[in-house]
């Protein structure tokens, strides 16, 4: 496999290449850098080859590559040097992770968001048309069914589940989806997208645009100061850890019966309330206060994600329990000795 990773330097992207680069792929990454660091990668272990857009051209002269893990390309993944580079370069997968994922932003600024999430989406298909590539893999959204709640307590949303996103950044995600369709029924290109649901551990900081309540509160935790809890804390969300998120990635990418275009829900069939996360970090680490805040205007009570359709189709289901994955997050911010 020779993948072309978008957006990886971000939290989820640089557990994916470290997944790609384990199972042994040739794995270019391209990444403006605007939300991801190249410490996510060198921090897993990983041995980078950084190259800018203007000098891209050299790596289809076959320079010596192989002793680096990667390489990362700093820059607009639909930069023409890049593009004209990918499309020549004999890559076999991409993973689409690339996105401005702020909601809050999409709100106020729908136009530009929708010109970085959709439009480039659409000209990064139009190249993987040109490349002939075998699959081309997309960090989709759960935020493309909007509120199923209605504020209340829900049985498993599954893929058949109406879509009718609330946000602007919902509905690109989901218009993405419609491309791939697109792309898949008239240019034959395979595609996947990956409806993940609340990703979270190791390397999601509190300030990180994908950050869950569960990075913000660690976060505070470091620094010594309160929680906030806004609403009643009874909001539950269906937490994935996020190398089983990795995982689901390549094995979506990697699975040879997958054909035309497949959406798929990433998350574990199991809801956790944050009141039930303070609890636990009171039992793990203790010592901090709660301040309680209004509940955000827009906020979705409760989400919970079927996976009966990709554990189906691919064999994969989550791995890591909420408790273990949780230890291993608090041990990456030093909270615990675990």
């Amino acid at each position: 496999m020779k993948a072309l990773v978008t957006g990886g330097c971000g939290f989820i992207g640089a557990h994916l290449v470290k997944k790609l680069v384990d199972e042994g792929a040739s794995v270019t990454v391209v990444d403006d850098l605007s939300s991801g660091d190249i410490s996510n990668l060198t921090d897993k272990g990983l041995e980078v080859r950084v190259v800018i857009p203007s000098l891209v051209a050299a790596l289809d002269k076959n320079e010596a590559t192989s002793k680096k893990d990667a390489v990362v390309i700093t820059g607009d993944f639909v930069d023409s040097e890049v593009l004209s580079h990918f499309v020549s370069g004999g890559y076999t997968h991409v993973f689409h992770l690339a996105a401005n994922p702020r909601v809050g932003f999409s709100v106020e600024f729908p136009a530009i968001s929708t010109e970085v999430n959709l439009m480039k989406t659409v000209e990064l298909l139009s190249a993987c048309r040109k490349a002939n590539i075998d699959r081309f893999v997309f960090a989709s959204s759960s935020s493309v069914y909007g509120d199923v709640s209605g504020g209340k307590k829900v049985s498993a949303t599954h893929e058949d589940t109406e879509c009718n996103p609330n946000s602007p950044y919902g509905l690109q995600k989901f218009v993405c989806e419609l491309f791939m369709k697109q792309f898949s029924d008239l240019y034959d290109v395979d595609s996947v997208a990956l409806r993940f649901f609340n990703v979270y551990g190791p390397g999601c900081t509190g300030d990180n645009p994908y950050a869950t309540a569960v990075a913000a509160w660690c976060d505070k935790l470091k620094s010594k100061e309160m929680l906030r809890s806004d609403g009643d804390g009874e909001q539950t969300r269906d937490m994935v850890y996020v190398t089983d998120v990795a995982s689901a990635m390549y094995t979506c990418a990697s699975h040879k019966n997958l054909s035309g275009f497949r959406y798929y829900n990433v998350g574990t069939e199991s809801a956790v309330s944050n009141n039930e996360i303070l609890k636990m970090l009171d039992e793990k680490v203790g010592g901090f206060g709660v301040k309680n805040a209004p509940e955000r205007p827009g906020d979705v009570k409760h989400t919970l994600a079927s996976v009966q359709k990709i554990g189906f189709d691919t064999g994969w289901s989550p791995q890591e329990s909420f408790e273990s994955g949780m230890n291993k997050t608090l041990a990456w911010w030093e909270l615990t000795n675990e």
